[in-house]
């Protein structure tokens, strides 16, 4: 019993030496610290458009409407491919029944897109409209390609890092510290959604005619953001 408590004791001993180190760290003073962040941004012109061309056809049958929408497809798409500066490939397809009052199947209809990726926008849009008489352009959307974004966001990097770095010598200065050292730095981007595509009744009107649709990209904010903790130090 004796060796039992003398036992114990040694444990409650030990416990209360190893926490002593611990208890003594948290007692020290923490060095100050400030989050900061700051940004730089740009408007960059959209220099790639996507035009969606759509088919939409009904039959008796399932197979009957595939074999049709296949090769309509098929037709198209041979036409679109083998042009310079253009990406041709496929979109949505679908096939599904229509039902009567009774429930039962009255037909069948399907539906497929092609997709027409370029930076060249006058000769994706003749190409487009060419194909209107098989497939009506169904939607157009811009964006910025990844080599301008890319291009883009390295001259803003420069702009945030100094922004940040100014902020960050300033709130220094401000409350009276002799300077500051990084203690996290995080790097961040983003870019604004690209518009909404035209609608497809608009759109369809303007293939009509076979006249190559009007296509005209807007502008879209990259930007570029420094997010971090500084110490600062005393003097």
């Amino acid at each position: 019993m004796r060796n039992r408590k003398h036992l114990l004791a040694g444990l409650l001993l030990a416990s209360s030496v190893a926490a002593l180190p611990a208890l003594a760290r948290e007692a020290e003073p923490a060095e100050p610290r400030a989050s900061l962040s700051a940004e730089a941004s740009s408007e960059v012109g959209q220099d790639t458009v996507e035009i969606t061309l759509a088919a939409e056809l009904s039959g008796a049958s399932q197979t009957e409407v595939a074999e049709a929408l296949n090769q309509r497809l098929d037709s198209v798409m041979k036409q679109a491919k083998g042009h310079q500066g253009i990406e041709a490939r496929s979109g949505s397809y679908r096939i599904w029944p229509t039902t009567d009052r009774d429930g039962k199947i009255a037909e069948w209809r399907g539906q497929a897109e092609i997709l027409l990726e370029s930076r060249d926008f006058p000769a994706v849009s003749k190409l487009a409209a060419s194909l209107g008489d098989r497939m009506p352009i169904a939607g157009l959307s811009f964006s910025v390609s990844r080599e301008r974004r890319a291009a883009e966001e390295q001259k803003l990097l420069g702009q945030a890092v100094e922004a940040f770095k100014a902020r960050a010598q300033a709130l220094t200065q401000a409350l009276g510290f002799a300077g500051y050292r990084f203690r996290t730095v995080d790097l961040g981007g983003q870019g604004a959604a690209p518009p909404a595509p035209m609608p497809r009744m608009m759109m369809s009107a303007m293939a009509a005619d076979k006249a190559a649709a009007p296509v005209e990209g807007g502008r879209e904010r990259v930007s570029v953001s420094v997010r971090g903790t500084i110490v600062l130090l005393p003097k």
